[in-house]
């Protein structure tokens, strides 16, 4: 599972765009200069990324930026963890802070970066998000999926996201009893879906393309299930490693939190519609949408150097998602978003046409 985090904040003196190792620090005056948080009040989440304003202009007048950069989460949106910053430093003189940024923004080279990371790893931009998710990924957002206090502010902020988004999808499925309802949980990380679904008498089918992921989800399913007092009959879930492509069969419900952020969208609408060829009756999709405000601070995020830069993170435009669900006989029923200070996610239930109520 990924989710999608970015944060900027305003100083009261000195000319610097600041990120520490140890803390990411937020002023209390504004997650934002005015300039962006302007583009934010003007450019709403699920704005087309066909509208919106052209360009974004940096307010000189304010001299500190500290912006803390975008990192990637499992089941794949932006994130934004301060330990995976290097402590990179740099300044931005006021008289030319358009000038100084737009050059940073235009000289870095994430991909260079990426590419390098990639040839670490031995293998394609798939081996490299299996790797990161079975290595260091595995253990920083092990811990964010926990209930351990191991976690900074920001991790914190993104696991509360995470919570909220779950929750939305529970809320989304209790229309229905779900003992004995088949349901695939797609990229299911740590089990934070498969686990409820489970208490609940489904039947699941959970698979990442992390093996130390699934481990990880069926322990804690173990654990779960032996302490359940809830009266009703739990099967325990079926964990494998697999990647989407790969997933087969049919399923009542297929549900696929937060990992569209690793396919760039000439792959997302056919993933889509494969997801959509596993669902007899229901989809569950959250991505990290596309807006120009979410884009600008992804690409400022990407000027930050991290070890899990090695892969890459892709918004997805709402009605594009919806368009490759058109395509293929499905109609979005249902839509959430769930934002907090670092988490943004889109959530779409969408079903057959025939069934649309």
């Amino acid at each position: 599972m990924v989710a999608m985090a970015a944060a900027a904040a305003v100083g009261t003196s000195g000319a610097a765009v600041v990120l520490s190792q140890s803390e990411v620090s937020l002023s209390s005056k504004s997650a934002l200069c005015p300039a962006l948080g302007s583009l934010r009040n003007n450019v709403r989440v699920g704005t087309s990324k066909r509208s919106g304003a052209a360009g974004v202009q940096v307010c000189a007048a304010l001299p500190i930026v500290e912006l803390a950069a975008q990192t990637l989460d499992q089941s794949g949106l932006a994130v934004m963890e301060s330990d995976g910053i290097t402590g990179l430093q740099f300044a931005v003189a006021s008289g030319g802070a358009i000038a100084a940024l737009a050059a940073a923004l235009s000289l870095a080279d994430p991909e260079k970066r990426r590419q390098k990371q990639a040839a670490e790893t031995g293998g394609d931009e798939k081996a490299v998000v299996r790797n990161y998710f079975n290595t260091k990924g595995f253990e920083r957002w092990n811990r964010i999926y926990g209930e351990t206090d191991d976690v900074n502010t920001v991790q914190l902020d993104i696991r509360q996201g995470h919570a909220q988004t779950v929750e939305k999808v529970l809320r989304f499925v209790s229309d229905r009893p779900l003992e004995g309802v088949t349901v695939c949980d797609a990229g299911c990380g740590t089990g934070s879906l498969s686990i409820p679904l489970a208490l609940q008498g489904a039947q699941v089918y959970a698979s990442d393309i992390s093996s130390a992921m699934v481990d990880e989800a069926a322990r804690r399913a173990e654990a779960a299930l032996k302490s359940n007092t809830n009266g009703k009959q739990t099967q325990t879930p079926k964990f494998e490693a697999r990647d989407l492509e790969s997933i087969t069969g049919k399923y009542d419900t297929v549900a696929c939190l937060d990992v569209l952020i690793h396919y760039p969208q000439d792959k997302a609408g056919a993933m889509v519609q494969h997801l959509a060829s596993l669902a007899e009756n229901r989809l569950i999709l959250s991505f990290a949408p596309y807006t120009l405000y979410y884009s600008v601070l992804k690409r400022i995020g990407e000027l930050f150097p991290g070890p899990s830069k090695a892969t890459r993170a892709y918004l997805h435009a709402e009605e594009d998602v919806e368009a490759a669900l058109k395509e293929v006989g499905w109609v979005v029923k249902r839509r959430e978003m769930t934002g907090t200070k670092f988490y943004f996610s889109r959530l779409l239930e969408a079903v057959p046409a025939a069934k649309a109520s």
